[in-house]
């Protein structure tokens, strides 16, 4: 008999409210379509982190940002904690991933069997160093190429998400059969639909003539007045790089990459099909965080807004239920699931917040689960912690900066912060304490920036890493 397996399928920048299942009023994405209506459909599911190289460390870990300490773009995974990855070595199963993992290189011991055509992050694993220089921070002028470079077309990452679905498939149509006394984690790992914003032609074409939701205006008009965003806005000045044609081709452009990312999806599902292993396979769906898409004023991630720190994750496979799960989830949940997936026990969990099986969640609703995400990444004078529990959603500011409070019931295009609003103090002070059950935002902000001091120091200081050559906005594809 085969053993069970589980395939984690990722992608880098899908916004949660970008495919079908979880209701775009346009966006087709019918392979994700059915493999959500095959299992659970998380629709309260966070990024621990809504930047890539922190947000996958955590997936890695099961921990969160403030225990592993990848703080930044400059601080990443390179096996410094045990992961998953390497509790299925160590118990004799084969663990691969395919395409992205931006960990700091193939030559630390990131746990895997085998990484086929990995990309790490650039800079020889330096990242991006200008992610340390938040105090004061600088300019990025390398935000203007996010209008420029968009469209259909191909880019150098659709070529290589093609390839990474190429070998995964040839993977799980040849291996499977051969490795049946002990159980496989794949790990496939695309880029899109992160930009460049560029779109192969034929499905580019599928957004080309389609009308636009008008729900989309308010959204991208509305402007925060918070303190610590309008200095975000500052740094991450995407928008003001547009005209109003080139953001609606942007905006068709992403579409049409979250269909391109579904095809690539679509011809994984086969091919497990074909290699005899659906049966015993456990299946996940996720996005390492989402995407702004020029709502509030922004584009990228780094936010606590809900089309940045929101993912899609759906589960499916051996006793998974099918429905929806209103059950708040996290990234740091994937590690539990993996391992209870091929029948490696982990110790009971105490805490709420800690990683916990998806399978358990889909099976035991707790609707008052709370989740929760930082971000200490560049662009940002302060750390940013987020707390979803309920119908509430809470972001505090360490450094004094006012909070902000949204009722997500009421008022899901968060358009009316209640941070400061005097009838929901109480609120405001019980999400607070939530937080502090979990950690000192204070005390974790000076952390972020003390160990970031001593890598900006690593690097040669500030001088050299304004000096040094930057790399655009995206890490090159291998």
């Amino acid at each position: 008999m085969s053993r069970p397996n589980v395939l984690v399928i990722c992608s880098d920048e899908h916004a949660r409210s970008t495919l079908g299942c979880y209701g775009h009023p346009i966006v087709r994405t019918p392979n994700l379509d059915r493999l959500a209506n095959s299992g659970t459909r998380f629709d309260r599911a966070y990024t621990p982190s809504p930047t890539c190289v922190s947000a996958r460390a955590c997936l890695a870990t099961g921990l969160h940002v403030h225990e592993n300490r990848c703080w930044s773009s400059a601080q990443p995974y390179h096996g410094q904690c045990d992961s998953w990855m390497h509790k299925l070595r160590r118990a004799g199963h084969s663990v691969v991933s395919f395409g992205k993992l931006h960990f700091r290189s193939s030559s630390d011991d990131n746990g895997f069997s085998e990484e086929i055509l990995p990309m790490h992050v650039p800079n020889e694993g330096k990242g991006w160093p200008q992610a340390l220089l938040r105090k004061p921070m600088t300019d990025y002028p390398e935000v203007a190429e996010l209008a420029r470079d968009l469209g259909p077309g191909e880019s150098d990452y659709t070529e290589y998400d093609r390839r990474v679905a190429s070998e995964a498939c040839r993977w799980l149509r040849q291996h499977p059969r051969k490795i049946r006394d002990r159980s496989w984690v794949l790990f496939v790992s695309f880029v899109s639909p992160h930009f460049p914003l560029k779109a192969p032609r034929a499905f580019f074409d599928i957004y080309a003539n389609l009308k636009l939701p008008e729900s989309l205006h308010r959204l991208l008009t509305e402007r925060p007045t918070h303190p610590v965003l309008r200095e975000m806005r500052k740094f991450w000045c995407y928008d003001d790089h547009f005209s109003e044609e080139t953001r609606d081709i942007a905006l068709r452009s992403y579409f049409g990459l979250c269909s391109f990312l579904d095809d690539n999806v679509g011809q994984v599902l086969q091919a497990l099909e074909d290699s005899g292993s659906a049966e015993t396979t456990t299946v996940v769906y996720t996005s390492d965080h989402g995407e702004m898409l020029g709502n509030h004023g922004f584009w990228g991630k780094c936010l606590m807004y809900e089309d940045s720190v929101g993912i899609p994750l759906i589960l499916t496979g051996p006793g998974v239920p099918q429905g929806i799960s209103l059950t708040p989830a996290s990234l740091v949940d994937i590690s539990a699931t993996i391992l209870q997936g091929v029948g490696i026990p982990e110790a009971a969990k105490v805490e709420d917040w800690k990683g916990r099986s998806l399978l358990d969640l889909a099976r035991s609703p707790r609707p008052d689960r709370m989740v929760l995400s930082e971000y200490h990444d560049g662009g940002s004078p302060s750390g940013l912690f987020m707390v979803r529990q309920g119908r509430w959603k809470y972001v505090h500011y360490a450094g004094g900066y006012p909070a902000q409070l949204f009722d997500m019931t009421s008022d899901a295009n968060e358009l009316s912060d209640r941070g400061q609003v005097r009838s929901h103090a109480a609120q405001r002070a019980q999400m607070l304490a939530r937080l502090q059950d979990v950690l000192d935002p204070e005390q974790v902000n000076a952390e972020a920036f003390r160990d970031q001091e001593e890598q900006l120091a690593l690097f040669g200081g500030a001088d050299a890493v304004l000096s040094a050559p930057g790399y655009g906005g995206h890490t090159p594809a291998p």
